[in-house]
């Protein structure tokens, strides 16, 4: 009996050696199997597009392997991900995220993946302020101004990129809190957002740096407030909207750089390496900040609690809301 018990558990101990060691050796033969593909879950030319192409660089560099950015757009950025949650966890395929990805489980209905189940959050690349701005031929000179409205029930319409994207929820939360009452317009995209604001069309919009800066150095929209809690390097005179009242409140854009959950971890450490590596370039950190874009970096739990705290916040603002996209 003796020496068959044993005899099972060496089998069992031999058949999890067989499981181990392909990934083992997979993790030890990267990156020179084949190229990386750095997957920007958004079209070409927006931030996310802008963040993998910057990143993949020195990411080449580094680990003497292509890297190629694919765009797989659509969905509110949901196809590219589902895609990479599809592939081989085995090191050659990562996701470039933007903060919708903390939002999708709970607006889109059947999402096919889990976000927190089914993705290795890798590393959190920066954070960005949104940015509330108005006409500047606009009654609101201050962000106060704006408060003063909502309060004595005057009509305040505010515009964002889309129904559900975080501008959105953010206005919702803020108003939510502070008791402020004013309607949604929703818009497809920052262009379209940033015409109306110009024109003004819409009184209030909230974008981020990326999108609205260059309207405020055209001396076109002036700027109320930032969404983050501190200031921004961009704009550095403009206060935060905890600053104006709302202690608390912080409601960043970010980005970030995700793995199929299966991957090895040795894979993801030594990945997340080279982004921090990369990240901690002067030329790399100067062309995020030219989106708009403070870079973060750290490692993969830093940026699993980072997320994992957006999938909450804003779940809950999208079921007490009742939020639906578009």
């Amino acid at each position: 009996m003796m020496i068959k018990r044993w005899t099972g558990v060496s089998m069992l101990a031999g058949l999890l050696a067989l499981t181990v060691l392909p990934l083992a050796a997979n993790a030890q033969a990267w990156p020179a199997k084949q190229p990386i593909r750095l997957v920007a879950v958004f079209p070409p030319g927006g931030s996310v597009d802008q963040v993998a192409r910057i990143l993949s660089v020195p990411l080449q560099q580094q680990l003497g392997q292509t890297v190629i950015v694919e765009n797989k757009g659509g969905a509110s950025g949901t196809i590219g991900t589902a895609a990479v949650v599809a592939a081989q966890p085995d090191g050659y395929t990562f996701a470039v995220v933007f903060d919708t990805h903390g939002v999708n489980q709970a607006l889109i209905p059947g999402l096919s993946y889990d976000t927190k189940r089914d993705l290795a959050p890798v590393i959190l690349v920066g954070t960005s302020a949104m940015v509330i701005a108005t006409n500047v031929g606009s009654e609101y000179k201050t962000f106060a101004d704006v408060v003063a409205a909502a309060k004595a029930k005057k009509p305040v319409n505010y515009g964002s990129i889309g129904s559900g994207s975080l501008g959105h929820l953010a206005m919702t939360l803020l108003g939510r809190n502070g008791g402020l009452d004013w309607q949604h317009v929703p818009y497809k995209g920052g262009g379209p957002l940033m015409n109306d604001g110009v024109a003004g069309h819409v009184p209030l919009t909230i974008g981020s740096v990326f999108v609205t800066k260059p309207f405020i150095d055209a001396k076109r929209m002036r700027p109320l407030a930032v969404t983050t809690s501190k200031r921004t390097a961009e704009l550095p005179d403009v206060p935060t909207v905890a600053e104006s009242g709302y202690p608390g409140f912080d409601a960043p854009a970010w980005w970030a750089v995700l793995a199929p959950a299966k991957t090895p971890p040795e894979i993801v450490r030594r990945m997340n390496e080279e982004l921090n590596k990369a990240l901690k370039s002067p030329e790399v950190a100067q062309r995020l900040s030219g989106q708009g874009i403070s870079v973060i970096g750290g490692s993969p739990e830093v940026a699993r609690t980072f997320i994992d705290k957006q999938v909450d916040i804003w779940t809950k603002v999208v079921h007490e809301n009742n939020i639906k996209a578009d």
